[in-house]
Protein backbone atom coordinates (compact mmCIF):
# COMPACT_ATOMS: atom_id res chain seq x y z
CA UNK A 1 0.00 0.00 0.00
CA UNK A 2 1.33 3.16 -1.23
CA UNK A 3 0.81 6.71 0.85
CA UNK A 4 0.03 8.43 -1.97
CA UNK A 5 -2.75 5.86 -3.39
CA UNK A 6 -4.38 6.46 0.41
CA UNK A 7 -3.77 9.91 0.42
CA UNK A 8 -6.09 9.62 -3.36
CA UNK A 9 -8.59 7.80 -2.20
CA UNK A 10 -9.17 9.81 0.95
CA UNK A 11 -9.21 13.08 -1.12
CA UNK A 12 -11.85 11.21 -3.67
CA UNK A 13 -13.94 10.60 -0.67
CA UNK A 14 -13.77 14.04 0.59
CA UNK A 15 -14.34 15.50 -3.08
CA UNK A 16 -17.73 13.02 -2.73
CA UNK A 17 -18.79 14.44 0.26
CA UNK A 18 -18.59 18.54 -1.27
CA UNK A 19 -15.27 19.18 0.39
CA UNK A 20 -13.84 22.82 -0.45
CA UNK A 21 -10.27 23.57 -0.81
CA UNK A 22 -8.75 19.74 -0.97
CA UNK A 23 -4.92 20.15 -0.59
CA UNK A 24 -2.89 16.58 -0.70
CA UNK A 25 0.66 18.47 0.44
CA UNK A 26 3.96 16.02 0.13
CA UNK A 27 5.94 15.92 3.14
CA UNK A 28 8.51 13.03 1.73
CA UNK A 29 11.89 14.22 3.76
CA UNK A 30 10.20 16.78 5.20
CA UNK A 31 7.75 15.34 8.05
CA UNK A 32 9.70 12.82 10.45
CA UNK A 33 5.93 11.67 11.14
CA UNK A 34 4.15 11.37 7.98
CA UNK A 35 4.30 11.62 3.93
CA UNK A 36 1.48 13.47 3.03
CA UNK A 37 -0.93 15.79 4.63
CA UNK A 38 -4.70 16.22 3.18
CA UNK A 39 -6.04 19.42 4.16
CA UNK A 40 -9.89 20.50 3.50
CA UNK A 41 -12.21 22.76 4.49
CA UNK A 42 -15.94 21.95 5.60
CA UNK A 43 -18.61 24.89 5.92
CA UNK A 44 -20.97 23.28 8.77
CA UNK A 45 -20.12 21.39 11.52
CA UNK A 46 -22.41 18.42 9.84
CA UNK A 47 -20.67 18.70 6.79
CA UNK A 48 -17.25 18.24 8.97
CA UNK A 49 -18.70 15.18 10.36
CA UNK A 50 -19.86 13.94 6.90
CA UNK A 51 -15.66 14.52 5.63
CA UNK A 52 -14.03 12.46 8.21
CA UNK A 53 -16.75 9.72 8.13
CA UNK A 54 -16.43 9.92 4.34
CA UNK A 55 -13.11 10.12 4.53
CA UNK A 56 -12.75 7.01 7.07
CA UNK A 57 -15.06 4.91 5.45
CA UNK A 58 -13.19 5.09 2.08
CA UNK A 59 -9.67 3.88 3.74
CA UNK A 60 -11.50 1.41 5.76
CA UNK A 61 -13.28 -0.05 2.94
CA UNK A 62 -9.96 0.36 0.73
CA UNK A 63 -7.04 -0.16 2.55
CA UNK A 64 -8.78 -2.30 6.12
CA UNK A 65 -7.23 0.64 8.07
CA UNK A 66 -8.40 2.18 11.40
CA UNK A 67 -7.17 5.45 12.78
CA UNK A 68 -7.63 7.42 15.97
CA UNK A 69 -9.44 10.73 15.34
CA UNK A 70 -8.04 14.02 17.44
CA UNK A 71 -11.00 16.90 17.86
CA UNK A 72 -14.38 17.17 16.51
CA UNK A 73 -17.09 18.86 14.64
CA UNK A 74 -17.59 21.38 17.74
CA UNK A 75 -14.10 22.14 17.15
CA UNK A 76 -14.03 23.48 14.25
CA UNK A 77 -11.18 20.86 13.13
CA UNK A 78 -10.38 16.89 12.86
CA UNK A 79 -7.26 14.92 12.84
CA UNK A 80 -7.23 11.47 11.35
CA UNK A 81 -3.81 9.90 11.33
CA UNK A 82 -3.65 7.03 8.49
CA UNK A 83 0.33 6.61 9.19
CA UNK A 84 1.63 7.45 5.85
CA UNK A 85 -1.30 10.77 5.66
CA UNK A 86 -2.58 12.73 8.03
CA UNK A 87 -5.44 14.43 7.06
CA UNK A 88 -6.84 17.27 8.26
CA UNK A 89 -10.70 19.01 7.93
CA UNK A 90 -11.37 22.59 9.45
CA UNK A 91 -14.14 25.09 9.69
CA UNK A 92 -12.98 28.21 7.53
CA UNK A 93 -11.72 29.91 10.87
CA UNK A 94 -9.44 27.57 12.11
CA UNK A 95 -8.18 26.71 8.41
CA UNK A 96 -7.28 30.24 8.88
CA UNK A 97 -6.26 30.20 12.15
CA UNK A 98 -3.54 26.90 11.89
CA UNK A 99 -2.50 27.99 8.24
CA UNK A 100 -0.89 24.19 7.72
CA UNK A 101 -0.38 25.33 3.68
CA UNK A 102 1.95 28.39 5.20
CA UNK A 103 3.97 26.09 7.93
CA UNK A 104 4.52 23.36 5.63
CA UNK A 105 5.60 25.63 2.59
CA UNK A 106 8.36 23.83 1.88
CA UNK A 107 6.23 20.76 0.92
CA UNK A 108 4.97 20.12 -2.54
CA UNK A 109 1.23 20.47 -3.56
CA UNK A 110 0.40 17.29 -5.28
CA UNK A 111 -3.06 18.97 -5.63
CA UNK A 112 -5.24 21.21 -5.19
CA UNK A 113 -8.99 21.29 -5.45
CA UNK A 114 -11.43 24.50 -4.91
Amino acid sequence: MDGLEVARTIVDALEDKKGEDIVLLDLQGIAPFTDYFVICTGTSTRMLKALIHGAMDAVRETYHLKTKVEGTDMDGWILADFGDVVLHIFSPLQREYYGLEQLWSEGKVVLHMQ
